[in-house]
């Protein structure tokens, strides 16, 4: 299960992830993008409260960090040590602004 909290703020939007981001939670994770993402200059992914990542949450940050090449800027905090060390093993810790 994954809950999907969104804090616009102008052209800055954070969406903070709470749960679990896998084969079953990542679509739910990319509609809610697909109708956010207008206008947003700056998206922060908030992961504190995320436990687990999977090729197809990291399918969807990657179009994420797409699409804000082109209209801004995106990072992700709070990564928890086993999310991150699967950006480690898949490179993501290269493609993405982790802090």
């Amino acid at each position: 299960m994954l809950n999907i909290e969104k804090t616009n703020n102008g052209g800055a939007l954070v969406v903070s992830l709470d749960g679990r981001l896998d084969t079953i939670t990542a679509p739910q994770l990319e509609q809610e993008l697909g109708a956010s993402l207008e206008g947003v200059t700056a998206l922060t992914f908030d992961m504190e409260k995320l436990d687990y990542i999977s090729s197809a949450g990291l399918r969807v940050l990657l179009s994420a960090q797409k699409r804000m090449n082109s209209q801004g800027s995106m990072k992700v905090t709070h990564v928890c040590e086993t999310v991150m060390e699967i950006f480690e093993v898949t490179g993501f810790t290269d493609i993405l602004t982790i802090e």
